[in-house]
């Protein structure tokens, strides 16, 4: 935005405008166009607006807070700032060029080495013709049934049994059918590569998993923080950061995306943009409110491989049409296809890799001694007097 602009967003004086610069809460920088002119960046302007509009209200700040709003939990393991998103200060694009998870794993986890996440054959048994991920959730359940170990916390111990649940989590994803070519050892993208026979294009998954670590206090993240906070186990800690993630706004939004490119090939990506909007509102795995001027963990990815000419119709067609940019769930959804990866898959990387996002947020909320426990603004019929129950 030029000044003019964004003063009049904002409804404020140049005075203060410039005091907004020097507080950094706008990003501001020359006009390669216009070199006397400076330009101040939009999606800063637009977050200190949709603050002040909020008000300070007890229950405005709550419902800010709650809808992409204001942080409210204090963290050392990731960030997005800028556009950009960092693990513990290091850029994640740049450490997904070279990283493999158990490297991230490192640095998330703080830990001395990198750790080993190791296979695991576990004899949980789900229904015939099942869906692929239910074995995952037995497995993972079964993990959460164990008790936490009594005693003082010890990171160094969370951290050893953190590695053993990514490792069974990536297992149960393989299945037992895989297990044998998903092997003991080894960094786990080439061992999911081998699993899933796609070898050569084993760095892409190493790319992705890399990527797709953590981003955030996203809701699975919080899901794992709250159970954490109660003192429940790293197992049960997993669970709820995957229950939280498999809704189709979070880790199932590859699913609405692959309905849509399914479209694009029947009718063409115009119609099928189109009739997609028209009956069901704004198209899956495009604009992402944290990236206002693009996902870049999408453009990483993509620019890694050819993608599908329906998906890169699509993309070229939804920027000119809207001025969207991808998202991720667009790019893993390329990346299966390119990559003829098995059913599911999509959902697995992506889990995988945010799994050691869970245990980083997990292990850091047990060791702040912490519960979370929001309260709830009530709007419902007038009823009892507040006081006259105590829940435990």
């Amino acid at each position: 935005m030029t000044q003019e602009e964004a003063c009049h967003a904002l409804g404020v004086r140049k005075q203060t405008l410039y005091a907004y610069v020097s507080r950094g809460r706008i990003e501001v920088r020359w006009d390669p166009e216009h070199t006397s002119r400076k330009l101040y960046r939009g999606s800063d302007v637009a977050a200190l607006r949709k603050k002040r509009d909020l008000g300070r209200a007890h229950k405005n700040i709550a419902a800010s807070t709650m809808a992409w709003g204001e942080p409210i939990i204090n963290t050392r393991i990731s960030t997005i700032a800028r556009g950009r998103l960092y693990y513990r200060g290091h850029d994640a694009l740049a450490f997904a060029n070279r990283a493999t998870l158990e490297e991230v794993a490192q640095c998330l986890w703080e830990t001395d080495a990198a750790p080993v996440f190791p296979a695991f054959r576990d004899d949980v048994s789900v229904p015939e013709g099942a869906p692929p991920r239910a074995r995952v959730y037995a497995s993972i359940a079964l993990a959460a049934a164990q008790p936490r170990s009594s005693g003082a916390l010890v990171v160094a111990r969370l951290n050893e049994e953190a590695a053993c649940l990514v490792g069974r989590f990536a297992s149960a994803f393989v299945g037992p059918g895989n297990i044998g070519a998903f092997g003991e050892s080894g960094a786990l993208h080439l061992r999911l590569a081998r699993a899933w026979q796609c070898e050569a294009q084993a760095d892409l998954l190493r790319r992705a998993l890399a990527l797709l670590a953590d981003q955030e206090l996203t809701t699975s993240a919080f899901a794992a923080r709250v159970a954490a906070s109660t003192g429940a186990s790293l197992g049960s800690c997993m669970l709820a950061g995957l229950a939280a993630f498999a809704g189709p706004l979070h880790g199932d939004a590859a699913l609405r995306v692959q309905a849509l490119l399914g479209n694009v090939r029947e009718m063409g990506v115009a119609a099928a943009a189109e009739r997609w909007v028209k009956s069901n509102g704004p198209l899956p795995g495009f604009g992402h409110e944290l990236y206002p001027q693009g996902d870049p963990r999408a453009a990483d990815l993509l620019a890694a491989f050819e993608a599908p000419g329906e998906v890169r119709a699509l993309i070229d067609y939804v920027h000119a049409s809207r001025g969207l940019a991808p998202t991720i769930d667009i790019a893993l959804t390329a990346l299966a296809s390119y990559c003829r990866l098995p059913e599911d898959a999509v959902f697995a990387i992506f889990a995988i890799g945010r799994s050691v996002g869970w245990m980083a947020h997990a292990i850091e909320q047990m060791t702040s001694g912490t519960l979370l426990r929001p309260r709830a603004n009530y709007i419902g019929p007038a009823g009892a007097s507040a006081g006259d129950h105590q829940e435990s």
